[in-house]
């Protein structure tokens, strides 16, 4: 059994003003390196349970382990428009006061490995939807963080930008051997990429389920519309 990177132990969030629990109970382990997603519909807790492991928010009751180096990618990038790529990727750096030569060499290589080699010196406003996630995505781990989080990456791509996006992460995944946990409104989407997904529904955990698939993955496969038919019946039960 690989160590956990991050244990749920009955956790619950009730927010204020709120009758309705967002999470009830919830108890799950995500294991160090793994590709973990959260699927459910809106309103489910998932993003709960990801803004508890970031530190943004805190559980009401139970018991909480992650590690506190944590970086997010957000839906939209979340980028500052008046500072260009390699600045947008560097503020994560200067924050935890890392030394000129280190930002540089930290930036430049993922940005590389983002593939904007080419777009360092652009702002925000000159890119298209899929470089802003990236530069995103090359800002989160220029700290090398111990768990990356996805907050729905990809929602507002377009399928084409985010199927390479989806290639694209794969292998910053397998290069890095980062622990990711993602959320995710698609199905397909999850299977694509994780080795294990959480189905949520009412704040409380409906099903956990193992995608044991190769490499590249492909939609039109048997056992991949298997696992996607599985889950959604889950889904609309």
């Amino acid at each position: 059994m690989e160590q956990a990177a991050i244990q749920f132990d009955r956790v619950g969030k009730v927010y204020s003003g709120n009758p309705e629990p967002a999470l009830s109970s919830v108890s799950f382990e995500v294991r160090s390196g793994e590709f973990f997603c959260i699927v459910g519909p809106s309103g489910c807790g998932k993003s709960t349970v990801l803004n508890i492991i970031a530190g943004l928010d805190r559980a009401t009751s139970g018991t909480v382990v992650a590690p506190k180096n944590v970086a997010m990618v957000f839906q939209t990038g979340a980028l500052f428009p008046w500072l260009t790529v390699y600045e947008n990727v560097a503020i994560g750096l200067k924050v935890i006061k890392t030394s000129e030569k280190k930002v540089a060499e930290e930036c430049l290589k993922y940005i590389a490995m983002a593939g904007l080699a080419d777009l360092a010196g652009k702002y925000p406003h000159e890119l298209s939807g899929g470089q802003r996630q990236r530069v995103g995505l090359a800002r989160a781990l220029a700290v090398n963080p111990q768990v990356l989080l996805l907050d729905e990456p990809f929602s507002a791509l377009d399928t084409a930008t985010t199927e390479e996006l989806h290639k694209d992460l794969y292998k910053i995944w397998q290069q890095t051997k980062k622990t990711v946990v993602m959320v995710s409104h698609s199905i397909e989407e999850a299977v694509s990429l994780a080795d294990r997904i959480m189905l949520m529904k009412a704040g409380r955990i409906e099903q956990i389920f193992n995608i044991a698939l190769s490499y590249p993955r492909r939609e039109q496969e048997a056992a991949f519309i298997r696992h996607v038919q599985e889950i959604r019946s889950m889904f609309f039960k």
